[in-house]
């Protein structure tokens, strides 16, 4: 007999329904043990991110290397420049948006009810904050590209698979049980109808505005390379579906691949950008967690200050680099950016994320068919010279 694996979507679903209904029958010391779970948990999320940032952030920056040239440096600024764009499009349309059917601070105007505080604490300091782990890996990663530290680039690809390893199977398994954790104490509290009814429309604005800015990015490419910006967002319709179904976007590179080479990009500056974006290009994913955060800042009552999000934002597609190839990635990479900079609490943090976790699917899907914009961009300026094809040709063999 086969065993049933159930991904992550099917678990975060299972954690809401039977927190939800646990919290309404659970004695207060099921409550209190499950508190304790969950305030531990947070400090073991507060330690282990810094790390990722180092472990996953430092070999991302020296793989990238000096031989690609202007190519890779155009591929960069793109990816960056959309990236922030998705960060400041969400932030802009979900401040207007979601204040007229979220009510501001409506889970700090609840009527007062029980609380529950858990058994015992333990603190966990983080090795560092997340300001330094993201100087300190781009000052490692260049460093190791220009000193050509085989050594030191060894030590960290070892890093890498230690915390990829450590996110894997220790903290996604757990992320369910962490959910399961806060619904049932939200469901004891009543605060949980709130909640579930605004997430709900979190999340419809978060799949509006994806599509939205992914329509953007078309048109703005098919401008530049001279393509029907329709027909092309109807070739990436594949790539988007199966994003969306698979959630991940390293995942859907093959299909990404084939769509974009039928936008009438050559098939050795898709070779060279696709994967590359699937890398660096997190504007989906940005969008989502930009627009839960707000969300969870508007029902909490916490101040939505312009210069902390942009600082939140210029730094956050930054840590994006990390996302790709662990489970749940730009969400982990940036719950110290959401609280170091943003001043969220643990709890503020736990419903942003459960929010995000409920339908993870439409970031990765806007994630793999903006790569394929970037690529439309980068095949008009470089895909028709013989020389700078022969070249990619060259830097993909390199690469492989």
């Amino acid at each position: 007999m086969k065993k049933i694996k159930l991904g992550l979507f099917p678990k975060v679903v299972i954690a809401i329904t039977l927190g939800a209904l646990l919290g309404l029958v659970a004695p207060d010391v099921l409550v209190r043990i499950f508190k304790t779970f969950n305030v531990f948990f947070a400090q073991i999320l507060k330690f282990i991110v810094p790390l990722l940032v180092i472990g996953l952030v430092t070999p991302s920056v020296a793989r990238l290397g000096r031989g690609a040239g202007k190519m890779l440096l155009a591929v960069l600024a793109l990816s960056y420049l959309s990236t922030i764009g998705a960060g400041f499009f969400s932030y802009g349309c979900a401040s207007v948006l979601l204040p007229n059917y979220i009510e501001p601070g409506e889970l700090t105007t609840q009527i007062a009810g029980k609380s529950f505080a858990p058994y015992f604490e333990l603190k966990i300091p983080p090795v560092c904050d997340i300001l330094t782990a993201l100087v300190l890996s781009f000052i490692m990663g260049v460093g190791m590209i220009f000193t050509n530290s085989s050594a030191l680039r060894k030590g960290f690809d070892e890093l890498e698979a230690i915390i990829k390893l450590t996110i894997e199977r220790a903290i996604i398994p757990f992320l369910p049980l962490y959910i399961f954790t806060m619904m049932c104490d939200m469901s004891a509290t009543g605060k949980l109808a709130t909640v579930m009814g605004s997430g709900v429309k979190v999340i419809a604005t978060g799949v509006v505005l994806s599509i939205c800015y992914l329509i953007l990015q078309f048109i703005i490419a098919g401008v530049i390379s001279r393509k029907n910006p329709f027909r092309c967002i109807k070739n990436i319709l594949p790539a988007y579906l199966t994003g969306f179904s698979i959630c991940s976007s390293s995942a859907v590179i093959p299909v990404t691949l084939d769509c974009t080479i039928k936008n009438g990009v050559s098939k050795e500056i898709a070779g060279f950008v696709i994967p590359l974006c699937g890398t660096v290009h997190m504007c989906g994913s940005v969008i989502k967690l930009m627009t839960t955060t707000i969300a969870v800042m508007i029902m909490c009552g916490v101040d939505i200050n312009p210069a902390l999000i942009m600082n939140f934002i210029l730094l956050q597609a930054v840590a994006a680099v990390a996302a790709p190839g662990v489970m749940g990635g730009v969400l982990m990479a940036s719950v110290g950016l959401v609280e170091s900079i943003l001043g969220l609490t643990s709890e503020q943090t736990a419903l942003m994320m459960t929010i995000y976790l409920a339908l993870d699917g439409y970031g990765p899907a806007c994630n793999v068919s903006g790569d394929s914009a970037i690529a439309m961009i980068i095949n008009r300026f470089f895909g028709k010279k013989d020389g700078e094809v022969a070249a990619v040709e060259e830097i993909t063999a390199t690469e492989d």
